[in-house]
């Protein structure tokens, strides 16, 4: 411990007239220094410890939000542009000046919460929005591909019959876990053709229109789900309905829509 004590002394005086490169020079020969004054004193050590973490997630948060911050303002001015068919099977007025698409997966708690907020914008907004949803399922939720399997699957049958079976999901989505008996089960409520479903869930083209969300998504940056476009602004997380809000009310000031 005295030549422990002896080389910090020494290092207190050199850093007051040596230069930075030989001072990391004196604790790579001598990284006693450093580990002894930890033992000595742990408590000062984790003070500052926690404290240097402190200021770099402060530092780090401070960044995202700026760098956040500037990408929306982006966004007022080049929006994403989402892929839309001409057949594309929209809930509210096809001709809405707002347009909400969202990448979600059937199977996640936090999409559950989007299909809330959804609900609630749709009834807000009503006559002046449009609604488009699109597949982001995740591979570690075993139900969310069947599930948009049977969503496209029964598009091709009955679009109003699709959001139905949209809708039912999500108000009981805990009975995913009963897998493809769940999602059965409300085809047959839905007085679904079964036997056209059973042929056209596996097939290529509600494959491909998955496969395309799920590409589309990940080049606008969504990562998880839910992930929103609301007029091309993306919206990542399940953020309440007055999040939204304040985006159209941003894009009404900028002249972008007339509501």
């Amino acid at each position: 411990m005295k030549t422990s004590m002896l080389l910090i002394a020494a290092l207190f005086v050199v850093t007051a007239c040596t230069s930075k490169d030989d001072l990391k020079k004196l604790i790579k020969d001598n990284p006693e220094i450093i580990t002894e004054a930890i033992e000595a004193h742990p408590e000062k050590f984790i003070d500052a410890l926690n404290n240097a973490v402190k200021v770099a997630q402060e530092g780090q948060g401070k960044k995202r939000e700026e760098e956040e911050k500037k990408a929306l303002e982006e966004s007022f001015d080049k929006p994403l542009q989402a892929i839309l068919a001409p057949n594309e099977a929209f809930r509210g007025d096809a001709n809405a000046p707002i347009t909400l698409i969202e990448y979600s997966d059937f199977e996640c708690p936090f999409c559950s919460r989007g299909f809330n907020t959804v609900m609630e914008l749709m009834e807000k907004y009503k006559g002046k929005i449009r609604f488009a949803y699109k597949h982001l399922p995740l591979s570690f939720h075993p139900q969310a591909m069947p599930a948009s399997q049977y969503f496209e699957a029964i598009k091709l049958q009955s679009a109003e019959k699709a959001w139905q079976f949209h809708d039912e999901i999500y108000k009981n989505q805990r009975k995913l876990q009963n897998g493809e008996a769940f999602l059965k089960d409300i085809a047959k409520k839905l007085k679904v053709d079964m036997a056209k479903l059973a042929k056209d869930v596996k097939s290529e083209v509600v494959q491909k229109k998955i496969d395309a969300d799920m590409a589309e998504a990940a080049k606008f940056g969504f990562q998880g789900t839910p992930g929103f476009l609301l007029n091309g602004i993306p919206v990542k997380g399940a953020y309440p309905t007055s999040h939204f809000d304040g985006l159209i009310d941003e894009l009404k000031k900028r002249g972008k829509i007339t509501l």
